[in-house]
């Protein structure tokens, strides 16, 4: 349940909220259950804040920090990020459609269950992160740092990751229909019975990646380095692999 002091304080804006938080800085503010849907807040310190269940859609949120924050089964549609901290903060099944995450650092977040449909997370650090069975159909990771990310039983179909790091990512059951991964650098990533249909992997590094059990039907995976990749009982059908490295590699 929200305190009606820390949301009539937040409401008159960033530098007022930060102002008053500066002389509180061990309070952990409740703004739970709460409609801030379009509030201007760039920049404003919401580090360790409550906003479970909380609207804030189309609110701006540029470059504010939100570090080791609650937004669980927060609305979030539309809101802009861009450049937040956000290290740790939890996002558990929170709307977080279309949401504008460019430059965002996510490191360690928890977006268990997240809804990021179309989302633009271009050159975020997600190192670490959690976004076991996310949906990001048509989401945008573009440039960015997913090393050592978990994707399992996520939705990436249609997702554009073009030139990111996913070394060491975690894709066990996910669903990557015809994504977009040309170029991005996936060593020892994990893709076990992952959906890779039509998925575009030209010129990857995968060294050491593991497809078992994964369905590449259709696939392109034409000059890619798979030295060492494991495909045992893994689907090639359809899949272009001219000009593939596959020095040491585990074919079906």
């Amino acid at each position: 349940m929200a305190v009606m002091a820390h949301v009539m304080t937040l409401q008159r804006g960033a530098i007022v909220w930060s102002d008053w938080r500066s002389h509180y800085p061990t309070l952990q503010p409740d703004l739970s259950a709460t409609d801030l849907q379009g509030l201007d807040l760039q920049k404003a310190d919401l580090r360790g804040v409550d906003f479970c269940r909380t609207n804030l859609a189309q609110a701006v949120l540029n470059e504010s920090d939100l570090s080791g924050s609650k937004l669980n089964k927060a609305i979030l549609h539309r809101a802009k990020l861009i450049g937040a901290r956000l290290q740790e903060t939890e996002f558990i099944d929170a709307n977080l459609v279309e949401i504008d995450l460019r430059k965002a650092d996510l490191n360690s977040a928890n977006l268990i269950g997240a809804d990021l449909k179309g989302a633009n997370l271009s050159d975020a650090d997600l190192i670490k992160a959690n976004l076991i069975g996310t949906e990001l159909r048509g989401a945008k990771l573009k440039r960015s740092d997913l090393t050592q990310a978990l994707l399992c039983r996520s939705d990436l179909s249609n997702a554009i990751l073009l030139d990111a790091n996913l070394a060491e990512v975690n894709f066990e059951g996910a669903n990557l229909f015809e994504a977009e991964l040309s170029g991005t650098h996936l060593y020892r990533a994990n893709f076990h019975k992952a959906k890779l249909v039509r998925s575009h992997l030209s010129s990857a590094y995968l060294f050491g990646a593991d497809f078992s059990g994964a369905d590449l039907s259709g696939a392109d995976l034409s000059w890619a380095n798979l030295s060492k990749a494991n495909f045992a009982g893994a689907k090639l059908s359809d899949t272009n692999l001219r000009g593939a490295i596959l020095t040491g590699a585990i074919l079906p």
